[in-house]
């Protein structure tokens, strides 16, 4: 059992906070709640308290509190601080060292490990700012939980979202022992005991989008699922993943930290500055071509357009050449005949070490369901049809043997 003190910030995502407190009670740990000003306009001390069966902590100048646990105490008190959610305002102020209210002055004096789960809109994420502030908060030492990806309160789309409290809680269950035993205070990610823990497992998923005109784009079917499924059983295997992603509207699979990407030659770069890394597998369907983009909307009254073609980067071939390449280089074969053929000629042409071939005749692109064949440079493993998730476990199953 560990003592965690949840600090709820501001923004309409702080609802969740209360499951988030069942959560952690249901397994028996201890919580004691804060309440930011913020906060406290979504959610009611009373209800928290109710949930937490504790005392919900409000402000800095309480003297009551002050007099019977002062912040110091309260800040040292817990195994793990948990801040859900963090809006874009709190993150600025912890990353500025601030302590001008309950909850910031309980960071800044905490001694225990901090893990932050983000939720704001989009935008707020993205910006260069937040971004710079994330960056500070894990090169601090903060463990920050990559935000889900979907609809918001606002009516736009992306990331940015908290994400379910029992996805909260799965990802903190993973890395709870490391850090209350201070093995893991500076993570940067969620960290768990398995095959591959120790070893770095760079991914990359969905199709790329390789703009036409500013409203058009070549791409393809690549749901992501695949890559998806198996940066999550990379993370519950323990390693340390990388997931570059194309343009797909996939939640973030616990454990996994996510650099989304739109182009093959961002794409590109991203799995360039992800280096190095043990394992890396190349499950994106990456655009083989983009074309010079119109500045403007191509008119349909100015009849077809001649779109002059260049080749984008091999990504798979780019890694097999590099010094510092991954141990294990797995690339992906979409094909819809001569399947192994072309799996084994890929084999050799790319350097990589593993091709996983398979058949995307039918709906296996944007489907549920998988049947590949494993080609190394001992021969053909032919696998049978099996949900993607499973696809996925059997995969990496077979990666921590070869790493063995």
């Amino acid at each position: 059992m560990s003592r965690i003190l949840l600090i709820v910030g501001g923004g309409i995502a702080a609802y969740k906070a209360a499951e988030l407190i069942r959560q952690f009670r249901k397994e028996g740990h201890e919580v004691t709640p804060v309440l930011t000003e913020g906060g406290s306009h979504f959610v009611t001390p009373m209800s928290l308290a109710a949930l937490a069966e504790s005392p919900v902590y409000t402000s800095l100048w309480d003297l009551k509190d002050e007099a019977e646990m002062g912040h110091i105490q309260l800040s040292r008190a817990a195994d793990l601080v948990v801040v859900a959610p963090a809006t874009a305002d709190l993150i600025a102020r912890m990353a500025a060292g601030e302590a001008n209210d309950l909850a910031t002055t309980l960071l800044l004096a905490t001694d225990k490990p901090v893990v932050i789960a983000p939720a704001m809109n989009v935008r707020m994420w993205q910006h260069a700012a937040t971004q710079r502030n994330i960056a500070q908060l894990k090169a601090d030492g903060i463990t920050v939980l990559e935000p889900d990806e979907g609809p918001m309160a606002c009516g736009e789309y992306g990331p940015g979202r908290l994400p379910e409290p029992a996805d909260i809680y799965q990802r903190l269950e993973k890395i709870l022992p490391e850090l209350v035993s201070g093995r893991g205070t500076t993570a940067q990610s969620d960290v768990v005991e398995g095959p591959l823990a120790g070893k770095h497992v760079l991914v990359t998923a969905g199709p790329t989008h390789e703009p036409i005109d500013p409203v058009r784009v070549i791409a393809n079917r690549s749901s992501g699922k695949q890559g998806f499924a198996i940066a999550a059983a990379a993370a519950q295997a323990g390693a340390r993943v990388t997931l570059v992603a194309g343009p797909v509207s996939l939640p973030t699979p616990g454990g996994a930290c996510r650099v989304d990407v739109e182009t093959a030659q961002q794409m590109a770069d991203a799995v360039a500055e992800a280096l190095p890394a043990d394992v890396a597998i190349l499950v994106a369907a990456v655009a083989d071509w983009r074309v010079k983009a119109a500045t403007s909307k191509l008119k349909k009254s100015d009849g077809p357009p001649l779109l002059k073609f260049a080749p984008n980067p091999d990504i798979l071939a780019m890694l097999g050449e590099r010094p510092d390449r991954p141990t294990l280089l797995i690339g992906f074969a979409a094909e819809t005949n001569d399947v192994v053929a072309n799996a084994k000629g890929k084999l050799a042409s790319k350097k990589a070490d593993w091709i996983v071939a398979n058949d995307v005749s039918g709906d296996v692109m944007g489907g549920s369901h998988n049947r590949i064949h494993l080609v190394t440079k001992d021969g053909v493993e032919d696998w049978p049809e099996a949900a993607k998730e499973d696809v996925a476990r059997h995969l990496i199953s077979r990666i921590a043997e070869e790493l063995e």
